[in-house]
């Protein structure tokens, strides 16, 4: 009889057949030159979705009529994906050929840059509340801005702030290279660049709860520096970095030895940060011995404040939504499927905000969790079954170190498959929108994750202690933190110290990284399903898909 299978290879998720056709339908409005006809795109794809409903309940499963059903259903998916990134988009087609050109408009802000004081200029990204009658097409779409205030004063406008400008308008291209600033601005909506122009006036102010979250980021700012500003600034603008996600408090040589050793996403606010929070704050609940739905209610609100505050970047909201979705399972005392989570998180974050498939927090965040599941955990246990420790003698008969010794066995083997199937999506997405190939990653992150998830429990603490007054604390916390940073610190220059942990590259054409980021998912769902067997490739075949992607498509240099 066949032995019975792992639990990790049992998890299925049918909202897959959803996910994957959403997915490339958004993909292929974006490769295509022109705009895709959204006026014969959503009927089509409305009829289709009405075909698959019908096949459903007309017929058994497995039926030549339920297969059509389901493939009008792709196909309906595939279409829709299409459609929703034209709308999303919106690109105006008569500004595809214009020259730059004078505009004043009305600026609602949506993220603001810190100011640099150099150009004397304040920077973000807005959406055009209105313009002047022969510019009127200009009003929701989403812009850059980098203008002259003015009075002269740079300042960090909040969000929702309406600010009245003059600029130069200049419409940004349909497809930029994913590694530069444009192709950051078009993978967010942005359509147009407003520069060589003034801010005039504020015509209003932020919300109240914009107004509220900007007055708590200032106030975290002063509580993560407490005890530790004067004497180690720099370790408390990485602390403001790793809790605050405000990578410009940190030095340009910090920020370089981060991204030289593949480590750089300790400072991206996404699943590792919003996890330590929430288990900081579930563990408080759980202090003072709340009702349990009243834990749950209250964690979720605060976890959602600390998002708001620290900006609500679309990887820390993503993160929230996987992280409630967990807990109400839990709550609910239903079985928790994993990967069904993540690929119902990611239709949701897809069908509501399309875009977001080309940035790299959200190719990065769901492509490393989704390769942790599929791959990592696998993996991991595949090691921990066939490298048994003490496999002859009874567990009934173990000494306490011998159990001591298996714990810390499986712990090493699972970080160890974790730590293989995220260096494997690091090492694509690392080459293309950093321009480095980082081999020595997987070592630095087997060491740097437990310590920086240490030192985000401390910078929590402190906030924590701060807010309740209690200065002293706030600033004990600040310097264990601020210890442990400069200890992972150190550790990575001597890091960097061996020679070839990282190598400068580029994808060339910069089509094949995407293509072979896909091929990569790919090979990760094919070997999950066929439960990894190495008849059909087993563990290898990620491997081998990665080291042609880079033997074959990425020039090292530079």
């Amino acid at each position: 009889m066949s032995e019975p299978l792992p639990r990790c290879l049992r998890y299925r998720a049918p909202v897959l057949w959803l996910l994957l056709p959403w997915a490339a339908g958004v993909a292929s409005a974006r490769i295509l030159p022109g705009a895709v006809p959204v006026g014969w795109l959503l009927p089509c794809a409305a009829a289709l979705a009405g075909v698959s409903v019908w096949c459903a309940f007309s017929s058994p499963a497995r039926t030549l009529v339920a297969r059509g059903g389901l493939a009008a259903m792709v196909t309906a998916m595939l279409l829709g994906g299409a459609a929703a990134y034209e709308i999303h988009r919106g690109r105006l087609a008569v500004w595809e050929t214009l020259p730059p050109r004078e505009a004043r408009l009305v600026l609602s802000v949506e993220r603001a840059y810190t100011p640099n004081p150099a150009y004397k200029t304040v920077s973000g990204i807005a959406r055009v509340v209105s313009a002047d009658p022969h510019l009127r097409e200009l009003a929701g779409q989403r812009l850059y801005y980098s203008l002259r205030p003015a009075d002269g004063r740079q300042r960090l406008l909040a969000r929702t702030t309406e600010i009245r400008v003059t600029g130069v308008l200049q419409p940004l291209p349909r497809n930029a290279a994913p590694d530069t600033f444009d192709g950051y601005l078009t993978s967010i909506g942005a359509n147009f660049r407003l520069t060589r122009g003034r801010i005039h006036e504020e015509m209003r102010g932020p919300s109240a709860f914009a107004a509220f979250c900007e007055r708590a980021r200032l106030r975290f700012e002063t509580l993560l520096g407490r005890g530790i500003e004067e004497k180690r600034p720099e370790l408390a603008g990485v602390l403001r970095a790793m809790l605050l996600g405000q990578k410009r408090d940190m030095q340009e040589e910090q920020v370089t030895t981060y991204l030289r050793t593949g480590t750089m996403h300790l400072f991206a606010i996404s699943g590792l940060h919003i996890g330590v929070i929430a288990l900081g704050i579930h563990g408080l609940l759980a202090a003072v011995r709340l009702p349990r739905w009243v834990q749950f209610g209250a964690g979720l609100a605060a976890l959602w404040l600390f998002v708001q505050i620290t900006g609500a970047t679309p990887s820390a909201v993503r993160a929230f939504w996987m992280i409630a979705l967990l807990q109400l399972s839990f709550k609910l005392r239903v079985p928790v499927n994993p990967l069904a989570t993540l690929a119902f998180a990611a239709l949701v974050s897809l069908v509501a905000h399309p875009l977001q498939l080309f940035s790299a927090s959200f190719q990065m965040s769901y492509g490393i969790v989704g390769g942790l599941l599929l791959f990592g955990v696998p993996l991991g246990e595949r090691w921990q079954a066939r490298w048994r420790l003490f496999a002859d003698l009874p567990k009934a008969s173990w000494a306490w170190w011998r159990r001591w010794a298996e714990k810390v066995q499986r712990a090493l083997l699972g970080a160890l498959g974790i730590g293989v199937a995220s260096s494997l999506v690091s090492a694509i997405c690392g080459v293309i929108y950093f321009g480095l190939f980082t081999p020595g990653a997987l070592l630095a992150n087997l060491v740097l994750i437990p310590l920086a998830s240490v030192a985000i429990l401390g910078g929590f603490l402190s906030l924590l202690t701060g807010l309740c007054g209690l200065g002293w604390a706030g600033a004990l916390f600040n310097h264990a933190a601020a210890l442990l940073l400069l200890g992972m610190q150190k550790l990575l220059e001597w890091f960097l110290l061996i020679p070839g942990i990282f190598w400068p590259g580029k994808f060339a054409p910069a089509w094949t990284g995407h293509a072979a980021l896909a091929c990569l998912l790919g090979s990760f769902l094919f070997g999950y399903a066929h439960r990894w067997r190495w008849g059909r490739g087993g563990f290898l075949a990620p491997v081998a898909v990665v080291g042609v992607a880079l033997a074959a498509c990425v020039q090292f240099g530079g």
